[in-house]
């Protein structure tokens, strides 16, 4: 009779004990206010978001998910609907991003508006109003990332273009010819100095024959010059063509900044916020740990408590209630 009473109430407290838990859940979970519905209908992904997710408003908590789906009234959209506290600032301005809550790769609606004034939105259960959703801090850097890509990947063909074997054969010949018409200009200079010592000393020489010889000096010098001027001018295009504004080079430098920005960013924004949620994970699973070894280790404990357990009937040291030991 007495093994029979400690078990009935050892029942008993156990199934008060899940009333009562049951009763605090109901109680952590319920609403705490009236809330309006709102849609957001868009092509992008949703990954990482599920119902009961939170919707936060420049970070408070406002309300959350109730159900994801498709859009039917817009074909290949993705539409999630959310209940928000009626006393939430939601403006024509208000839009959505989706964000990431640390290293879960759980995902989180988060609004935010312009800062313009701009009137409510009057709710309406029947045909709810609509929240745009903007690109996220990702989502951006991929998509500026491939254009940064593609602007350099154009300016590498556009200057190997410019290095090929032709144009590197040209610049070659433009050297060259500077070169031979220095020669041609030295032998000039050699030829006055000679013409007029003979003219001005006690030697003669053959001016006629000079002359011939200084005549096709010149016409060597003016070909060279024209060579040398059209290979100038080639390369000052395409000097001309890679700083003109808005260029290739004008692109490159701008996606640059973007991305030194969108990087800058996420270190200070979002690294911090992984650290912190890696450091709380890390403590709540040692504070588990240490509760599961303790249930290992006494599992009596869950009812019992963690004091010190009278022996029972049977059991060395038992005494009957109002018996001697």
């Amino acid at each position: 009779m007495e093994n029979k009473a400690h078990a009935l109430a050892a029942g008993l407290f156990v199934l008060a004990l899940t009333a009562l838990l049951l009763v605090l859940g109901a109680w952590l979970t319920r609403d705490s206010g009236a809330r309006d519905r709102y849609e957001i209908s868009t092509r992008e992904a949703v990954t990482g978001l599920q119902e009961q997710a939170p919707v936060r408003y420049r970070g408070v908590d406002v309300g959350k998910v109730t159900a994801i789906g498709f859009d039917p009234k817009a074909q290949g959209n993705v539409l999630v609907r959310l209940d928000i506290e009626r006393g939430a600032p939601v403006t024509a301005e208000t839009f959505a991003t989706l964000s990431f809550q640390g290293v879960t790769g759980l995902a989180f609606v988060q609004l935010d508006d312009t800062g313009k004034p701009a009137p409510r939105l009057q709710p309406n259960d029947e045909a709810p109003p609509r929240i745009p959703l903007k690109p996220g801090l990702l989502t951006k850097l991929t998509e500026r990332g491939e254009v940064i890509l593609d602007q350099v990947e154009q300016i590498t063909t556009r200057v190997n273009r410019l290095l090929d074997d032709p144009n590197q054969k040209r610049m070659t010949g433009a050297v060259d010819n500077v070169a031979r018409a220095a020669a041609d200009i030295s032998q000039l200079s050699n030829n006055l100095n000679t013409v007029l010592t003979a003219q001005f000393g006690p030697r003669v020489v053959d001016i006629p024959g000079l002359v011939r010889r200084s005549d096709a000096a010149l016409a060597s010098l003016r070909d060279t010059s024209d060579e040398a001027r059209a290979a100038l001018g080639e390369i000052g295009r395409t000097a001309r063509r890679l700083n003109e504004p808005n260029g290739p080079i004008d692109r490159l430098a701008e996606g640059t900044e973007a991305l030194s920005h969108a990087a800058d960013s996420f270190n200070a924004a979002t690294l911090p916020r992984i650290n912190r949620a890696t450091e709380d994970t890390s403590r709540a699973v040692r504070q588990l740990s240490r509760t599961v070894n303790g249930i290992n280790d006494n599992p009596q404990s869950l009812i019992f408590g963690t004091g010190r357990i009278e022996p029972g009937p049977g059991e060395r040291g038992f005494t009957a209630p109002g018996g001697r030991p």
